[in-house]
């Protein structure tokens, strides 16, 4: 039985900003607004939602703006998570697009513009589209690729 004026995380419960909810951190128990959690510690917001699947948060009221702070509070978690999805400036759009849009339909211009181009900040691709990128620009034009590239394919 929770401690009178302790919210336990409820995994069945779809929570909003004003919902109090109760974690442990450094300290001990901590209660606060799921809003004030947003702006307090929005990673471990993120990773209860998406990795641990424990909370469940109304999408316009809590996930969007979480992931707008996130993106400010710790761009390197936010650019893994999104991958490919992340919006980014690529030549020849005129507005930000999609990285995934340039990795299919331009996998050369997409591994020199990031690999070539030093563009590997910008955009997070895991071990496995690292090697699909490979793999389509060795088949298109390996001449392009950096030979610490082509090893990963052997």
């Amino acid at each position: 039985m929770p401690l009178e004026g302790t919210f336990p995380l409820d995994p069945e419960k779809i929570y909003y900003s004003m919902d109090e909810l109760t974690l442990d951190t450094e300290t001990g128990p901590q209660t606060m607004r799921v809003g004030a959690w947003l702006n307090v510690d929005p990673v471990r917001i993120h990773r209860l939602i998406i990795k641990d699947k424990v909370l469940q948060v109304n999408q316009l009221e809590v996930y969007m703006p979480l992931m707008s702070k996130l993106r400010r509070a710790d761009p390197d978690y936010y650019k893994k998570f999104m991958g490919l999805q992340l919006v980014i400036d690529y030549p020849g759009y005129s507005s930000g697009i999609k990285a995934k849009i340039p990795f299919e339909n331009d996998p050369v211009g997409f591994y020199k513009w990031w690999r070539k181009g030093k563009h590997e900040d910008k955009v997070h691709l895991s071990l496995g589209n690292r090697v699909l990128l490979f793999q389509k620009v060795a088949m298109m034009e390996p001449k392009v690729m950096l030979k610490k590239d082509l090893e990963i394919l052997k």
